[in-house]
């Protein structure tokens, strides 16, 4: 499912430089978080990023893959994109849940419906009203439209994915709430396998 690299200990970055800045330039790889609530079963995600370009760089990929992996009930928090246009899809396992919302430029929530794209359908939806993708089932997110997305409650883990331009996690995260986006981890042991923001 996963590239080679994906697998690989941090003395196997070591042995490959340029492969390792490659990923690292690129934001590709582990990504895990708990959006510094240390709160992960609730509130986190395990996403892994399978390519991507680099924002400002025309002459490097215009597009982005991951896949996100997500526990039972665990969720996302609100957030938008200002540059990143993207679709996220149910790749398997439970009912992936998102909402939507837009607010103005202090933040405040609108009131005014969102029309959002299921698998290019046209969808009406109210601000935080669910809309539940079931397996296969995909969505368009436009930019600036707030979003937060959970693994259905009973329903199992699922694996989504994302689709999407060029992803720049250091730049194109704008949360409703203030969230630490990489989470400071207290290293009791060695990694098995790193993420990218430490190789």
């Amino acid at each position: 499912v996963l590239p080679t690299w994906a697998y690989w200990s941090v003395q196997d970055y070591k042995n490959n430089p340029k492969i390792r800045d490659y990923l690292k330039l690129h934001q590709m790889g582990w990504d895990v978080t708990d959006f510094g609530w240390g709160n992960f079963d609730q509130q986190g995600i395990a996403l892994f990023c399978i390519r991507n370009g680099v924002q400002g760089d025309v002459n490097d990929k215009p597009y982005a893959e991951k896949l996100l992996f997500m526990k039972d009930g665990q969720e996302i928090p609100h957030h938008a994109h200002k540059v990143k246009l993207e679709d996220i899809i149910n790749r398997g396992g439970g009912d992936l849940v998102l909402e939507f919302l837009e607010v103005d430029e202090n933040k405040t929530e609108l009131s005014n419906d969102i029309t959002v794209l299921v698998d290019g359908q046209e969808v009406i939806v109210k601000p935080h009203q669910p809309l539940v993708l079931k397996r296969g089932q995909s969505v368009t997110i436009n930019r600036n439209v707030y979003h937060k997305f959970y693994a259905a409650k009973n329903s199992g883990m699922v694996m989504a994915g994302e689709v999407s331009q060029v992803n720049d996690d250091n730049s194109d995260n704008y949360f409703l709430q203030s969230v630490g986006r990489f989470s400071t981890i207290e290293e009791d042991e060695e990694p098995i396998h790193p993420l990218w923001n430490e190789i």
